[in-house]
Parts: structure tokens; sequence; C-alpha cells
């Protein structure tokens, strides 16, 4: 599967402002089968706010989004695009971090991060969702572009792409989330500790990683495939020799773990590197 790359009918992206998400965005495109549906969703379209940078329009047609009153508009969209072949792939790439000591921690940090790393990818009633009108490609696939943190919403699409006819098995090809986290998260591990304590951000990550779990818990039976992938790039090298990754790196290593992934890797955690990771 790694060498034919990651084939998968439609996928929602969020955090496309820059970084792994804007790499994702451009990796999900050059794969040999492209998404014939792609979403993107970016907390700052236009590169407006401090620390984002707008979406090419190499990788992203420009959009006219605009903020809506519920994120129920947005699912719509999405359903009126995808039909009733529904969402196969959700990856929550959304994430922020404040650097700390266990001396400099505020609650301030912890509520700030918590919120955008772990309560993010779940809640559905405060947050600002818009698709754009959608663009059409060269090749004919449509993009759209979205604000914020579509997530839990758009599970009977998931739902839906797992009952779809003929699939079969657990896959990112069939249906999947998949949660941006970081080695930082582990508890096992806890990685790095001299170089950087970040305790908001480790909290929040291993937070994510049983929020992981228990998707995996709860959906794995209707054929939802719920992972946690750390990306590397973000984090210090495992080893000497090892990193720092570059996000292109990052990005081909996360894509062709995607399209490894099945029934066993159910509510587990990886790294871009497609190696197995303790919680």
């Amino acid at each position: 599967a790694g060498m034919e790359g990651l084939s998968v009918g439609s996928v929602l992206l969020t955090g496309c402002d820059g970084g792994l998400g804007l790499g994702l965005l451009k990796g999900l495109l050059e794969q040999p089968s492209p998404p014939q549906h792609l979403f993107a969703a970016c907390l700052d379209p236009q590169g407006k706010g401090r620390g984002h940078q707008p979406v090419p329009k190499s990788s992203c047609p420009p959009a006219d989004v605009t903020d809506p009153n519920s994120i129920k508009a947005a699912v719509g969209k999405v359903q009126e695009k995808v039909g009733s072949a529904g969402l196969n792939l959700l990856v929550n790439n959304t994430g922020t971090t404040r650097r700390s000591t266990l001396a400099t921690e505020t609650a301030e940090n912890m509520s700030l991060v918590y919120t955008t790393n772990t309560i993010g990818p779940l809640q559905t009633s405060q947050v600002r969702t818009q698709a754009a009108p959608p663009q059409t490609l060269g090749t004919g696939r449509k993009r759209m572009v979205m604000r914020s943190h579509p997530l839990q919403a758009f599970l009977p699409l998931l739902k839906e792409a797992a009952q779809a006819e003929g699939q079969r098995g657990m896959s990112c090809s069939r249906a999947a989330i998949i949660n941006i986290s970081s080695i930082l998260g582990s508890i096992e591990v806890a990685e790095a500790w001299e170089e950087r304590q970040d305790i908001c951000y480790r909290c929040s990550k291993a937070a994510l990683n049983m929020l992981t779990k228990c998707l995996a818990l709860e959906y794995g039976s209707s054929g939802i495939l719920c992972v946690s992938v750390d990306p590397g790039h973000v984090t210090p090298p495992l080893e000497p020799g090892m990193g720092p990754v570059t996000v292109e790196e990052s990005v081909r290593g996360v894509l062709q773990l995607l399209a490894q992934l099945s029934a066993t890797s159910n509510g587990t955690f990886w790294d871009w590197r497609g190696q197995r990771l303790p919680w």
C-alpha cells in the first residue's frame, strides 16, 4: 500500500494554515490517486492573524470564507458534495502550545492549550465553521475551505462511509479519524524532559491520546479506525541522528503510515516512521 500511496475518496483536514497541515494538504494532492473531495479547514484562511500564513493558491484556490452561525451549515455542504459515500478520512491537526516549566506554568496556559488540543477535536456547539463554494481543480476534483474544528459533527458521515457497499476491514480508505498527537504526550516515554517541560502541551496531548482510545472503543464496531500519530517534526529527536525531521519528510512518512493502518491499529499510537509508540 505504501508504494501505491494513500487512496481515499474524501478527506477533511484541519489546521491547514501552515506547517504540517499545509504540508499534508499538498501531500494528499500529490498522491497517485488524490482524494476526489478534499476539505481544508483553516483557522485563518487569509493568513491575517499572527502565526499563520495564507494557504497558497497553488495548493488551495481562493474562496469566499465567512463565519456561520452553526456547524450544521458546514456539515450540510460536505454532505452535499460526498453524498451517500460519506466522509472517509478525518485528520485532526489543529493544535497549539505554550513554552513552560513546572515553575512557570499557569492555569491560563493550561486552559488555553487544553481547549485547543483536546476539547477542540470533540466540541461542536461553539465551533465556527463554514464551507466556502467548491473550487473545481483541473482534474475535476473539488475542494472547499472551512474554519475551525468541525469534527464530532462529522461522525455520521464517517459512519456512512464505513457502511458503504463493498467496504471491508478497517482502513483510512474506508473510514478513519486521525488525531495528530506528540511523543511528548506519551506518559511512558516522557520524552525530552530536560529540553522542554511544556506541561500544558504534554498534558493536552496525553489527554488527546485518551480521546483517541475512547473514540476507538466507541466507534470501532462501526468500522471507523481511530489512531493517534506523532508527526515527529515538532518534537526533539528520539535518538541522536534521528531528527529533527523536515515537514516534507514528516508528510511522506505520515501518509505512508496512513496507507498501511488496519484493524489491528485501532486505538493505537504511531510515529511518522511507522513505529508503534507506547501510551
